[in-house]
């Protein structure tokens, strides 16, 4: 099982190679405040100095640190490919013509090779600077240094800037958030492990590492405390407790380890010796505790803990792997291969975008929208919901009023009084009301054509991803069919106008519907006049009598089933009724002496009482006017979206085909519409390093398997 921590720095640089961090591996990160130690913790791991020293904030970029143990028989061989599985089977993850004990290796870098540990720590400072600049900043990109050393255990390590409070000097007033966010973002990860670095001589309470370590790992699963400086802790106190667990207890546990002091790094005091002189320590402090605490127990407990995280955290990493290998190939394909034959490729690519566009409206298109309707659904929702609705609430008689209907009749009958209500005034009122169609038809029209406006783009983002490939061809196809869209859209209405031109042209009084209405309507009205004059003739018999004719004639002529018949009545009743209602007259002034008169100068009355005639025309026609509005309405509700149909969406389904080949599909425009996206290359390239690294990836951990590591 020692192996397995070569294999996930195995993992690491494939994914190192496309610059890519989308796999989240197992790895140590440490998090504490500025000057608690953690820079110190690092160095004693590694066993020399490497890391930039300094007041303040020194660590500025993630370091992620990879220590690789070598043997001395490894560093001489001047043989071996990195990516050959016996290379890091057995553990040796080797360099070529390497003949130093330990050197280091920067990724941006490339294969240069550093023996001088000064250098490293300079090449360090300067890819700081390079990223984050000299005013203190940070930067969330990570530097990658691997260290080979016989003298390290396999360790994959996170060095993270400092938490501060306080910003100094030049840094951002922000700077505290920035470092906050940097450490949530590599502790977030679930399949890490958090190195929580406190001084020894500060509250444990108040340990800013284990308090953001806990809001990421609240049951303390994968956290390891680590207590600094022991050596510093005030005369007469020690840190027994800490390290017992019994003031913060910590389930991974608490080390204690003794830090190099400020003196020591001047004064060139080796690592080696720190870590004897800890030992030490340790036995002459906490000699119950000794052999549980300091620099190599710490690195020999990151290395099992390491060890076995990794083994639980592989089968997940493998399934994860597996997904986005899946996810990149489906990627790659759509980006398609180079073009060889554009002949082919451009009337294939015509036709499929036609097929699609085709089968949106039928609703048998590959990919079905589930969040709103779209294509052939949402145009039987416009028809059947959005104009239906829209044609049942206009009001038969909206925009009318009883002045309104009565002035057309007086109007219709010229300088000699109505004996009958005119017919005129029926047509003339009728017409009126079934204009009010045209408007709401014509939007119809528009709607339907808005979506298969929209469609195109439909098209274009789910069913012919090829299409996004060539943003030339995608253009044209797109301008071709909203032109066929364009042009057709005045002749569907101009077939909606006449729709309703049609109806206005004819007033078929004779209609099967209407007849009927009248007659309901004759039926009615015959009744309340019959019940009027008997209520008139109950006070005298012999008025009755001379009446009697009258009657007979006025029912016998509006039983006819004739819609003029239940204009007419009685001429006594009429004379009786107008006489009883009549207004008292009003004289006008006499005009002024030497002033002329205009006729015409006639106060209107604004409102006054309808006689009983006028009252009876006035409904007559409002109820002949509704009967035959909801005909219409009924035949416009009908019509008009068989009308879309026929003139815009078949048209345009049946003609697309050969109008996408009749204006695209041309020797002269094959090269230029399918020149590719400047970054499709690019895309499609890093796309398909990404496949082969997650492929080789893959092939890695199922060689574990193989091996009986897992």
């Amino acid at each position: 099982m020692e192996a397995l921590i070569p294999v996930i720095n195995k993992l690491q640089d494939v994914f190192n190679t496309v610059g890519a961090d989308i796999i989240q591996l197992p790895q140590i990160v440490v998090v504490g405040t500025q000057s608690s130690g953690k820079s110190s913790v690092l160095e004693s791991l590694v066993g020399r100095d490497l890391l930039p020293r300094g007041t303040g904030i020194v660590t500025r970029r993630p370091l992620i640190l990879q220590l690789v143990h070598v043997s001395p028989e490894d560093r001489r061989k001047t043989a071996g490919d990195e990516n050959d599985p016996a290379t890091w089977k057995n553990s040796r993850h080797l360099s070529k013509g390497v003949d130093a004990e330990e050197w280091g290796k920067f990724l941006h870098t490339k294969n240069k090779l550093y023996t001088d540990f000064d250098e490293i720590r300079q090449e360090i400072e300067s890819e700081t600077e390079r990223i984050s600049g000299n005013n203190k900043g940070i930067s969330p990109e990570p530097i990658h240094l691997k260290i080979f050393s016989p003298n390290v255990v396999n360790l994959t390590l996170v060095d993270l800037p400092g938490m501060t409070k306080v910003p100094v000097g030049d840094q951002p007033k922000d700077i505290e958030l920035q470092i906050r966010e940097l450490i949530l973002r590599f502790i977030s990860n679930p399949n890490s492990i958090i190195l929580a670095v406190t001084a020894a001589n500060t509250d444990m309470a108040t340990s800013e590492a284990l308090k953001i370590a806990r809001e990421v790992d609240p049951d303390g699963r994968r956290t390891l405390a680590v207590i600094t400086k022991l050596d510093l802790m005030d005369a007469g106190t020690d840190a027994m407790d800490v390290l017992m667990g019994r003031v913060i207890p910590v389930k991974l546990g608490i080390i204690g380890v003794v830090n190099r002091s400020q003196l020591d790094i001047n004064t060139k005091k080796s690592v080696a010796d720190s870590i004897r002189d800890e030992y030490g320590f340790l036995q002459k402090k906490y000699p119950s505790l000794a052999n549980r605490n300091g620099t190599k127990y710490l690195a020999r407990t990151l290395n099992r803990l390491l060890m076995h995280h990794i083994r639980d955290c592989l089968p997940e990493l493998k399934t994860r792997i597996n997904v986005l290998a899946a996810q990149y190939q489906s990627l790659l394909n759509s980006y398609g291969e180079p073009v060889d034959d554009k002949s082919a490729t451009l009337l294939q690519l015509i036709t499929k975008f036609a097929t699609e566009y085709c089968n949106t409206i039928e609703g048998t298109a590959k990919y079905i929208e589930t969040s709103e309707l779209c294509g052939g659904a949402r145009i039987c929702y416009i028809f059947h919901e959005t104009f239906g609705r829209t044609l049942e609430s206009v009001d038969p008689l909206g925009g009318l009023n009883t002045i309104d209907i009565l002035t057309a009749i007086r109007n219709a009958t010229g300088p000699r009084p109505a004996l009958f209500v005119p017919e005129v005034s029926f047509e003339l009122l009728v017409k009126r009301q079934i204009k009010r169609l045209e408007e709401p038809s014509l939007r119809c029209v528009e709607l339907v054509h808005e979506e298969m406006q929209r469609i195109i783009q439909h098209c274009s983002n789910y069913s012919t991803q090829e299409l996004l490939r060539f943003p030339k061809l995608h253009d044209a196809i797109v301008e071709v069919v909203t032109s066929l869209l364009r042009r057709r859209l005045p002749v569907t209405n101009e077939m909606v106008h006449n729709l309703v031109a049609i109806e206005l042209a004819y007033i078929n009084t004779k209609h099967p519907d209407f007849a009927d209405a009248c007659g309901l309507m004759n039926n009615n009205i015959e009744e309340q006049q019959r019940r009027n004059r008997l209520a008139r003739e109950l006070p005298s018999a012999g008025s009755r009598d001379k009446t009697s004719p009258a009657i007979g004639e006025g029912v016998s002529e509006s039983g006819t089933g004739n819609w003029r018949g239940m204009l007419k009545t009685s001429r006594a009743e009429e004379i009786l009724a107008e006489e009883k209602s009549k207004p008292v007259p009003v004289l006008p002034a006499s005009p002024q002496k030497g002033h002329a008169v205009n006729l015409l100068d006639v106060p209107v009355p604004v409102a006054r009482k309808l006689s009983a005639r006028e009252q009876r025309d006035c409904e007559v026609i409002e109820r002949l006017i509704k009967s035959y509005f909801l005909i219409v309405r009924k035949n416009i509700q009908d019509s008009v979206p068989k009308a879309v149909m026929h003139f815009l969406v078949n048209h345009v389904k049946d003609s697309l085909q050969s109008e996408l080949v009749g204006q695209l599909y041309k020797a002269l425009l094959l090269d230029d519409l399918l020149t590719e996206s400047e970054d499709m290359a690019q895309r499609r390239k890093e796309a398909a390093d990404m496949l082969q690294a997650l492929q080789r990836a893959s092939q890695i951990i199922a060689e574990i398997r193989e091996t009986h590591l897992w």
